[in-house]
């Protein structure tokens, strides 16, 4: 049962550093090992009996704290209304060309928004010809500017067919892999999954499944485009928008040019990826976490 303990406590530890709560199944789904529910259900009372482990409300955190049990149930109804209009956008961009699967990522991937929450979206696209893709996509969003809607469309990472599998493997990663909410190209993200069952290691007892997602359908403006590019042209213009687009963005984050988040503009742009590269980010994420498990770990062994 220790190992089990050992295990609830990193877990509520990783989701504490964003003041999220978990219900009794989340903790189960999140452990980084499997058990049997009868002595999970044990280690979790012996922990909240030790008041290493709060039980508020439907939730179980590290801290004493009333308001982040209301937060995250605040949180929780937003992001429901979010995803119903992440289901109509995903409904729309799916038609785009070389686009083959649209996904939720980010907080709201989490189940969680507040007002200031956008629409974060991971998107698979045909092998070589994510830039294309992204290209026509971001030309779209301009005009998203012009009636205010654009945080309904952060299209923030992209992956092609040639290049599923997440580079970075790490609980972090793990995490962002699994909570994906797939909306459209039910194909494609099975192919993702296939690809990134390494997040099993961390995450066991999380299920990753594509079965209910909308299977790709056909647009008649969609094929057009492809049709027409699938060709050395459509090579071509893959080639020198993926370099246009990295030299816009290299020359973004040498002046420091801040998003509307405040973060400084950074993407990593290759043949078959463009993701946001926020720096250290991951590493200082796991670095904090690690620190406060071993912290927990010791407090524990001490009762």
């Amino acid at each position: 049962m220790l190992r089990i303990k050992d295990n609830i406590l990193a877990t509520l530890a990783y989701f504490d550093m964003f003041d999220y709560p978990l219900t009794f199944d989340e903790i189960y789904a999140f452990l980084e090992n499997s058990c049997e529910p009868a002595t999970f259900r044990a280690a979790l009372e012996a922990l909240t009996e030790q008041q290493l482990v709060f039980h508020i409300q439907d939730y179980y955190s590290l801290k004493n704290n009333t308001d982040i049990a209301a937060r995250r149930s605040k949180g929780n109804r937003k992001a429901l209304e979010l995803l119903h209009k992440a289901e109509r956008v995903g409904a729309w961009l799916i038609r785009f060309p070389y686009v083959r699967g649209i996904g939720v990522s980010g907080s709201l991937s989490k189940n969680f928004a507040d007002e200031n929450s956008d629409i974060d979206l991971f998107i698979i696209t045909q092998r070589n010809r994510l830039w294309i893709a992204r290209s026509i996509m971001h030309c779209f969003k301009k005009l998203t500017f012009l009636v205010n809607k654009q945080h309904y469309y952060c299209m923030n990472y992209y992956v092609d067919e040639a290049q599923l599998q997440i580079v970075e493997k790490n609980i972090y990663t793990a995490i962002e892999v699994v909570t994906l909410i797939p909306l459209q190209g039910r194909d494609a993200f099975t192919a993702f999954y296939n690809a990134n069952d390494w997040a099993h290691h961390y995450l066991p007892n999380k299920d990753m499944d594509a079965a209910t997602v909308a299977p790709l359908q056909k647009h008649s403006s969609k094929s057009l485009v492809e049709k027409i590019l699938n060709n050395g042209l459509g090579n071509w213009m893959e080639n020198v928008l993926m370099k246009i687009t990295a030299k816009r963005w290299h020359k973004k984050t040498l002046l420091q040019k801040l998003n509307l988040r405040g973060t400084v503009m950074s993407m990593s742009a290759s043949a078959h990826v463009a993701k946001p590269d926020p720096g250290a980010f991951q590493e200082k994420l796991i670095e904090r976490y690690e620190r406060k498990v071993f912290s927990l770990l010791e407090q524990s062994a001490l009762r």
